[in-house]
């Protein structure tokens, strides 16, 4: 997020541990140039961002449409599930039209690792929102 400029938005609960140890294991020396916000829950972020639900993207490998099937706005939000888990059925049932996935070809996987994921779906949203 820090090579991007962008802002790294957590709600809680989580999964992610964000302790020093944690982070300093990850080799994250960049930590203290990330933009971070965090909410305590879905409906505290909406209230805190004042959000449009087409600035809203949600990333699930159960969805229809890949992200390259839509065009991305200016200042959107990337709403990732767990790694381990996914976007809780909540989001696929409020959000169903807002769902997107990265393609995946190799029959051999089911999903890709979050990391990977987030990084594929921020530049692609830079790529749409700087090139058109």
């Amino acid at each position: 997020m820090v090579a991007l400029g962008a802002r790294l938005i957590i709600i809680k609960p989580t999964l992610v541990d964000l302790s020093d140890k944690a982070v300093k294991r990850a080799g994250l020396d960049y930590w203290p140039h990330v933009d971070l916000k965090m909410y305590e829950s879905w409906d505290e972020f909406l209230a805190g961002e004042k959000i449009e639900e087409e600035k809203l993207y949600f990333l699930s490998t159960k969805a229809d449409k890949t992200l390259f099937e839509t065009e991305i706005t200016e200042r959107p939000y990337l709403v990732f599930g767990a790694e381990s888990k996914g976007l809780p059925e909540f989001y696929h049932k409020t959000y169903g039209k807002r769902l997107f996935k990265l393609p995946m070809y190799g029959e051999q996987i089911r999903s890709l690792n979050l990391a990977n994921t987030v990084t594929a779906v921020a530049y692609e949203a830079v790529r749409q929102i700087n090139f058109r």
